[in-house]
């Protein structure tokens, strides 16, 4: 399954590590957010103003722990899309 395809509920996995630029205000400038391979859920996806063109997608990813941590805009390739099993 393509990014193109996915809506807000879908699940996704990011293709590369994912680190706060500093729009997450709670957490230290840098600090890793999503480790590649790390499983998340699109809450929505938007664009930037000044980006019109480009799809931003918001994902929480889940801790180590199992919690979905905060909403981080995320970059088409930055994310993979879940698997889709055709055998089914």
């Amino acid at each position: 399954m393509e990014l193109i395809q996915l809506n807000p509920g879908d699940m996704v996995f990011a293709a590369t590590d994912i680190f706060n630029d500093g729009g997450i205000p709670d957490m230290p400038e840098e600090a890793l957010i999503a480790k590649a391979g790390t499983r998340g859920v699109i809450v929505n996806i938007g664009h930037l103003e000044e980006n019109p063109d480009k799809e931003l997608f918001l994902v929480r990813f889940e801790g180590e722990d199992l919690v979905l941590g905060p909403p981080t805009g995320c970059w088409a390739e930055e994310l993979k899309a879940a698997e889709v099993d055709s055998a089914q």
